[in-house]
């Protein structure tokens, strides 16, 4: 399983694919990026109510154009266990919350079964997953590759860095591989980004708790980025999409080195602050470096202003915060994946396409942290959950069709 992917249903070959409730979906990818792209324009200068730096503005359902029933409806399957262990669904539209639930699992007696040793990297200590040391704030894993992205369309803007073609390993002069190849100096800041880096990698073929897994044996390192350049090259960069976490570490190396700040701080002071995010935490590596492929947390309402920024072509309340055309360019030429035809990846996030031309992005992590930010309808919607032992965490596609088809026709 994709780290904090779930596809079931989705992964036939045929280019028609039904899941039982959700009605079916035909892949039909042309013109869906311009359209992506004029649907940004749309929503961009078609903002109600307040921004939401403070607090949300609320709203009913029925105000904003959607089936409370349908919401509810949904709800009462995620609360009820049948997709497994959900925590929270949080729909926005509009600019308003329009349906907020959390729901309660006992972590701490799943935790005990696995007579495992705590820690910030055992998956199953309640300390840390799936929310931090008895605080609201919410794991959510590789969410947190979504914000590291943002943070290299900053440095860009802010002239730190020249452009995604940049040529990353000029940036680690400080490290020497293990597996010299000279295919790894012709990586790109774009190859990073899109997870086509040709590095040998495999954390996709086994579960998250299997030590044979590439992504577990960095996090068991003591030096990440050193495990990541010490991994052999098995394709030319651009060649070939390989899910890799391991990539988001090299865009956290390189954020320090352009900017001359950690990630977490960098973030801080060019993000967070400007969404009015102040609550939050952020793991590290054991040489102090941000854990940008999982290790943020945050609260669902302050993960979906990062959505709302990306609904609104990435300004915030009048200023803009993301390089212009950098959400758009998200979208502008989606790797397309072997495992589904609705699937697509970005910059360091998915895509789902639907319908003839629509698109909506998908910030995904492990256990079932999804945020889903659909243009065509001005939604942010966050689904947040922790289902690591052996339950097949929410499914993206399935969650999307219930927010599409709750809308009043």
């Amino acid at each position: 399983m994709l780290h904090g992917l779930f596809l079931a249903g989705t992964m036939a070959g045929n280019v028609k694919i039904t899941i039982p409730g959700d009605g079916m979906i035909t892949k039909k990818t042309q013109h869906v990026i311009c359209a992506f792209s004029l649907l940004m324009l749309n929503v961009a200068y078609s903002m109600d109510g307040e921004w939401p730096t403070k607090q949300w503005d609320t709203s009913t359902p029925e105000s904003e154009g959607l089936n409370p029933d349908s919401l509810s409806a949904f709800s009462d399957k995620l609360a009820s266990g049948d997709l497994g262990y959900i925590d929270g669904m949080l729909v926005i539209r509009n600019g308003k919350i329009v349906f907020e639930k959390e729901y309660t699992n006992d972590y701490v007696s799943l935790y005990k079964a696995t007579n495992t040793k705590p820690g910030k990297y055992n998956y199953y200590d309640p300390e840390w997953h799936p929310y931090y040391k008895d605080t609201r704030l919410h794991s959510l894993q590789s969410v947190s590759k979504s914000f590291t992205a943002a943070a290299i369309g900053i440095a860009i803007k802010n002239g730190f860095i020249t452009s995604v073609d940049e040529k990353i390993m000029g940036y680690f002069s400080d490290y020497e591989s293990g597996s010299p190849d000279p295919r790894r100096d012709e990586m790109t800041i774009k190859d990073v980004l899109t997870m086509q880096t040709g590095i040998a990698w495999d954390e996709s073929s086994m579960p998250y708790t299997d030590t044979t897994s590439n992504c577990v044996q960095m996090e068991a390192s003591p030096d990440w980025v050193q495990y990541v350049i010490d991994r052999p090259m098995a394709f030319k960069p651009g060649e070939k999409w390989e899910y890799n976490s391991g990539a988001t570490m090299l865009l956290s190396y390189l954020i320090k080195k352009a900017t001359g700040k950690d990630l977490t701080k960098y973030l801080e002071e060019n993000l967070f602050n400007e969404l009015g995010i102040q609550d939050y935490y952020w793991k590290h590596t054991p040489m102090g470096l941000t854990d940008a492929e999982g290790g943020l947390y945050l609260t669902p309402k302050d993960l979906a202003k990062f959505g709302y920024l990306y609904l609104h072509d990435g300004t915030w309340d009048g200023k803009r915060v993301l390089p212009k055309d950098w959400v758009a360019t998200n979208t502008a030429d989606p790797i397309d994946l072997s495992f589904s035809p609705v699937f697509k990846y970005g910059d360091q996030w998915w895509l789902i396409t639907y319908g003839d031309s629509g698109i909506s992005m998908l910030a995904s992590g492990l256990g079932g942290q999804r945020m889903l930010v659909i243009p065509e309808f001005n939604i942010v919607a966050v689904f947040t959950g922790w289902n690591v032992y052996d339950v097949p965490a929410l499914d993206s596609w399935m969650a999307m069709h219930k927010l599409i088809n709750s809308i009043i026709k």
